[in-house]
């Protein structure tokens, strides 16, 4: 009798067992809930219902929205509510940084809570693989470290591809995804900040073939009043950051429009440099640079005035290099201060903003040189006066932001990947500011910087230091003068 009743039980228990899998794959803000003791708010709630039950999902969100966390949770939530060996995941991101430090660090947390709450999940994990006995059932990798053409060998009944920071995944890993995500039980999960317009995420949220999901500042609980516990609260995009945000770059710059209103920003028709072409120099290059490559060795200063940074910009190569900021408004300490980064980078040119005060600081740099302070050549550089190509440009100004800022980026021809992201969004903030005209002789006229700052809030000086930087005067025509 006993032995019936024990038999009964267990069989009692597996039903129930089933019935709760059952749950878990029908549900998985259920599952996180109960597995990890973990909230899933709203819009977090819909993205995985689209993974549970869409082919193609693609979420362009804002910053600040958990968008990795609900990506890493989904992963342990297909791996442990699918049967085991049949059940795959392929994790991508633009750097190893992001697919290691952002999206595997949340995984890895997920595999230890479940673990200390005695629900662990199955197999083992460590920086970006997942095995289970002797098989990898989920891995992460950047582009660069694998070919495209190894996800063929992949074959899963269940099959999750998540592309992680989307924006900037190349269009042939896309490809691959969809190669291996063919099952009417394969899913791909593309997630991402929508700061680049040219990209291949950006066809996707448009294509009508993925269900798209978009995430602005506004539809997250600290503005909708939604319910959720107050350490979620803490972690999602708060009104202060939205505030800093339209203070720092302006409502309608395209950091503004992707970071806060979770939209692709538009290249602008009077744009004189294009956001889809700068956006395309800010990703990290498939290989090194030559040697070559990274000289010379350059820095472009813009100089304060009236409140406004005094900038140092290095250039090393076709590579945008450090920057050195200062309200000083000593100009013997600027000096030094210019001089301070002639020795740290090793510079041979300085090319410096000689309008102003500014030509009195090149004075000083060139005293400097002779007292044997330091090796560089100092060029001063008035912006203000006649194009070398009067035929063409109106000034100079316009000249160099044409021919250095929207040429380089049509081109490719600079390397932005080395910028911090606040550094990169400063940048590209203020360098897609400026527009253009054309005058009634059908030269091209940038417009003036009061003009851009007044749109801006601020004064563009970072973007005027990385073009002095990457700007190579040229010999100037009979009768032209440039202020060396």
């Amino acid at each position: 009798m006993d032995a019936l009743l024990l038999a009964a039980d267990r069989l009692e228990d597996a039903a129930e067992d089933e019935q709760t899998a059952v749950a878990y794959l029908a549900d998985p803000a259920r599952w996180v809930d109960e597995k990890l003791g973990e909230y899933l708010w709203s819009r977090q709630v819909d993205i995985a219902s689209s993974v549970r039950d869409q082919r193609l999902t693609a979420v362009q969100s804002c910053h600040g929205t958990g968008k990795s966390f609900v990506a890493s949770r989904l992963t342990a939530w297909w791996l442990d509510t699918h049967p085991p060996g049949e059940a795959f995941v392929v994790t991508t991101a633009p750097t190893g940084d992001q697919v290691k430090a952002i999206l595997w660090a949340e995984i890895n947390k997920a595999f230890a809570k479940a673990e200390s709450r005695g629900t662990p999940f199955p197999g083992r994990i460590n920086e970006t693989d997942w095995k289970f006995d002797k098989f990898l059932v989920a891995f992460g990798r950047k582009p660069s470290d694998y070919n495209p053409h190894a996800f063929q060998g992949i074959h899963a009944k269940y099959v999750l591809v998540i592309l992680d920071e989307a924006c900037g995944i190349p269009k042939q890993f896309w490809t691959a995804a969809l190669a291996i995500a063919t099952g009417a039980h394969c899913r791909i999960l593309a997630i991402g900040n929508p700061d680049d317009p040219g990209s291949h995420f950006a066809q996707v949220c448009t294509s009508g073939r993925w269900n798209t999901i978009k995430i602005a500042a506004q539809d997250t609980p600290n503005f909708t009043g939604e319910t959720v516990p107050a350490d979620l609260a803490d972690m999602l995009v708060s009104r202060a950051y939205v505030q800093d945000m339209a203070d720092e770059f302006g409502t309608e710059s395209p950091t503004y429009l992707s970071k806060v209103d979770g939209e692709f920003p538009s290249d602008a028709d009077d744009g004189v440099v294009r956001l889809s072409k700068l956006m395309a120099c800010t990703r990290e290059p498939a290989q090194p640079h030559a040697p070559a490559r990274l000289q010379p060795v350059e820095l472009g200063v813009d100089l304060g005035a009236g409140g406004d940074e005094t900038c140092i910009r290095e250039r090393r190569g076709l590579v945008a290099g450090r920057e050195w900021r200062s309200r000083e408004k000593d100009s013997e300490k600027v000096v030094d201060q210019i001089v301070q980064a002639i020795r740290a980078t090793g510079a041979t040119k300085v090319k410096v903003d000689s309008i102003g005060i500014g030509w009195g600081i090149v004075g000083s740099l060139r005293a400097k040189r002779k007292q044997g302070l330091h090796a560089a050549e100092i060029v001063g550089v008035n912006v203000s006066e006649t194009s070398t190509q009067p035929e063409k440009y109106a000034r100079l100004r316009s000249q160099i932001w044409w021919e250095v800022g929207r040429q380089l980026s049509e081109d490719g021809g600079w390397d932005l990947s080395q910028l911090d992201t606040t550094d990169r969004d400063r940048l590209v903030t203020q360098l897609t500011a400026p527009k253009y005209s054309l005058d009634a002789t059908g030269r091209i006229v940038v417009e003036k910087k009061e003009e851009t700052k007044k749109r801006l809030g601020r004064s563009p000086d970072n973007a005027d230091a990385l073009l002095l930087a990457f700007y190579t005067p040229l010999v100037p025509k009979p009768g032209i003068r440039i202020v060396r």
